[in-house]
């Protein structure tokens, strides 16, 4: 017998390590995203009973895909049996022995079509052929994205509706829908072809820089980082990046990926407390990361005007070359702004240039570009706008001000190390 706590850790950190790999190679027998899920989670229900018993095995993540794929073969045989046994049902007469034999040659057939794997797939990574599947363009961009980031990537609908702006029961609805959407069209579980893969790179970016931002900084729990999350999406950009070499937004997302990470270490101090970006310790900063990411910036800006990646990625660049956070270019970082704002018109674009702004033309004149900012409803759950708007009236010595907007962070934040972070500002002499 194994120890029932014992079990259940391991079992979680498969489930949060896991998932998405075990979901895509069940998919890619199931051919169908809604029985591959069912698989997957009746396997992880049967791990939970078997395991005390039998004992956790060598590799967990093994077992969990050879009982879901399993669960998606034996579904498909009583499809397969089902709609064999059907004409019986208008054709009384019909010889049960022939029928037996129809019925058997039927399961086998479809068990071998649906269970098949192809050899050419140009896709070589479970997890990203199920991204690429999942990014259907009969699907709106956004439903595409969500739908694969709850999916694959096993992200909460509450944090991926915060990643995209929206009310969480907004996002619930759209990824229903989406679902909905794949059955009733029927479009089917098939990887797209090399010719089709440009058409869904689009989505496909999309998931994989929002499946790191939710690593990066987690909307919610209790630590800031979520390494496995970073670590997936980094390695999906890497495999998508010698898939696509010729592609500079591909290349410009893995440098943006790099040099972001690259600070992990320094994020936060011993205690898990959130380090502001200037009293990070640059000494302990990933170089090689750096330069690797410095690299791929430049030949991306050699290669032809910048997309949103490449644009993303040199603003993350600039902040990380100089020595010191007061060294930094800000006039600079204020014109990849404002050309990255004709890219990609984001609000949170514009509200992440307040920052230099705030340096170049003074913190009065970024505050006044916050408050138009605060008209726009997409941002009214977004907790970095009062608290960057906090930080801009504490500079302006307007600190009663500064609290309630501190406060205002406070009550939308959701991850513990940024709460803590929002409580020290309103308690401590930042004020």
């Amino acid at each position: 017998m194994t120890d029932t706590a014992a079990v259940e850790a391991v079992i979680a950190d498969a489930h949060r390590r896991e998932w998405g790999r075990v979901l895509a190679a069940t998919a890619r027998t199931a051919r169908d995203l809604d029985l591959a899920e069912e698989c997957v989670q009746e396997a992880y229900a049967a791990a939970l009973r078997a395991w005390g018993s039998t004992g956790i095995p060598a590799n967990p993540a093994a077992w969990l895909t050879t009982a879901a794929r399993r669960r998606a073969i034996d579904a498909i045989r009583r499809e397969a049996a089902l709609r064999s046994r059907l004409p019986l049902l208008v054709e009384p007469g019909q010889d049960l022995t022939e029928t037996s034999t129809d019925e058997a040659s039927t399961e086998e057939a479809a068990v071998h079509e649906l269970a098949a794997v192809a050899p050419s797939d140009a896709i070589p990574d479970e997890r990203l052929r199920l991204i690429f599947t999942c990014c259907h363009p009969a699907l709106a961009q956004d439903a595409q994205v969500a739908l694969t980031l709850r999916l694959l990537c096993g992200i909460p609908t509450a944090d991926i509706a915060r990643s995209f702006l929206v009310p969480e029961p907004t996002m619930a609805a759209r990824i229903t829908r989406a679902k909905k959407k794949i059955a009733v069209a029927r479009i089917p579980y098939r990887v797209p072809g090399p010719a089709e893969l440009p058409g869904r790179l689009r989505a496909v970016l999309a998931v994989i820089h929002l499946l790191f931002t939710a690593g990066h900084t987690a909307p919610s729990g209790a630590s800031l980082i979520r390494a496995d999350l970073v670590d997936r999406a980094l390695h999906l950009a890497r495999m998508l990046d010698e898939l696509m070499p010729g592609e500079t937004e591909v290349r410009g997302l893995l440098a943006l990926l790099l040099v972001t990470d690259a600070r992990r270490a320094t994020r936060t101090d011993a205690a898990g407390r959130l380090v502001r970006l200037e009293d990070q310790d640059r000494s302990a900063w990933d170089r090689a990361a750096l330069a690797e990411a410095d690299a791929m910036i430049v030949g991306c800006l050699r290669a032809g005007p910048p997309g949103r990646y490449v644009l993303q990625a040199a603003i993350a660049s600039l902040y990380a070359e100089p020595p010191s956070y007061d060294q930094t270019d800000w006039p600079q970082l204020l014109v990849l702004y404002d050309r990255l704002l004709e890219v990609w018109p984001s609000p949170v674009v514009a509200l992440n240039r307040a920052v230099p702004l705030a340096v170049v033309a003074g913190a009065a004149a970024a505050l006044a570009e916050v408050e138009r900012l605060e008209r726009d409803k997409r941002l009214s759950g977004y907790h970095y706008l009062p608290a960057i708007k906090a930080d801009l009236l504490s500079r302006l010595g307007r600190a009663r001000e500064a609290a309630a907007a501190y406060r205002q962070a406070l009550a939308l934040a959701a991850n513990d190390a940024e709460r803590a972070f929002l409580e020290e500002q309103i308690r401590g002499g930042a004020l």
